[in-house]
């Protein structure tokens, strides 16, 4: 009697199947790409932005980015909040954990109305008067702060360094815990206040005097020591028009994840 074996058959049908499943994933694929494909994306363009204090986005375009620090009070915040929405422009906020504890409602307002929120560190001390230790713990403590507090999907991956003090072993500490450091071209110095000798006016001037492609402004939401009188607040409505009146657009730095910036030409 001739024995037969089953061996070839279930090889055949193996293929089969491996064909069914891999048309099955391609379509899938197709359709719809995974997280996956979006997480590498995010990757590739944020450690673009490693080994840089990125002070100013890489790029030809007419673009600039406008940015709020915050670490005393939210004096000025509904105003910007409110002027941000009638211009459609987006923002980034980059807020203390300190910050973030004491006013949770603020990170979610800001996350709801659809503005990135960046790590400014939990207290905004001297990093350099820090251990590598205690550094890591500030920008780790404001994540956690800025969770807590609600931030969700507008937490991005940026850090802002106190004081805007930055240097190449602070970058490369930061970049090891997963963040871009992101500082400003120009700082509008509103958060001076009349006190200070500010207006305005000249708030409104340092904004436009740094006016280029790939500028990033930084203003704040509050004021120090109590005070409750934001120039940046006052100043946004004519700072956005000018940008606007002057063939720019602003953008979203979040935008840089998905589209990294061009090659540096230095």
């Amino acid at each position: 009697m001739e024995t037969r074996s089953f061996a070839p058959v279930r090889a055949a049908a193996h293929r089969r199947l491996l064909r069914v499943f891999a048309a099955l994933f391609a379509l899938v694929w197709a359709v719809a790409p995974g997280p996956s494909a979006t997480a590498m994306a995010a990757e590739d363009g944020l450690r673009s932005l490693f080994a840089s204090e990125n002070r100013v986005i890489r790029t030809p375009e007419r673009v600039v980015a406008v940015t709020f620090n915050a670490a005393w009070n939210d004096a000025g915040l509904a105003p910007v909040l409110d002027e941000l929405a009638r211009r459609h422009a987006p923002a980034t906020f980059f807020l203390t954990g300190e910050f973030a504890d004491r006013h949770p409602e603020v990170v979610r307002r800001i996350a709801t109305a659809g503005h990135g929120l960046g790590n400014h560190s939990y207290s905004h001390p001297y990093f350099k008067d820090l251990t590598a230790a205690g550094r890591r713990e500030e920008v780790r403590a404001a994540d956690r702060a800025l969770r807590t507090a609600g931030a969700g999907a507008a937490l991005t991956p940026y850090f802002r360094f106190p004081y805007s003090e930055t240097s190449p072993e602070h970058i490369t500490e930061v970049n090891a815990l997963g963040y871009a450091d992101i500082e400003f071209t120009t700082d509008t110095n509103g958060w001076m206040g009349t006190e200070g000798g500010m207006t305005v006016d000249r708030a409104v001037g340092r904004a436009l005097d740094a006016l280029r492609p790939g500028a990033i402004i930084q203003m704040h939401i509050g004021a120090p020591e109590g005070r409750t009188e934001v120039l940046d607040a006052q100043a946004l409505p004519r700072i956005l028009e000018a940008i606007s009146t002057r063939g720019y657009r602003v953008i979203d730095l979040r935008t840089l994840l998905t589209t990294p910036p061009a090659p540096s030409t230095r």
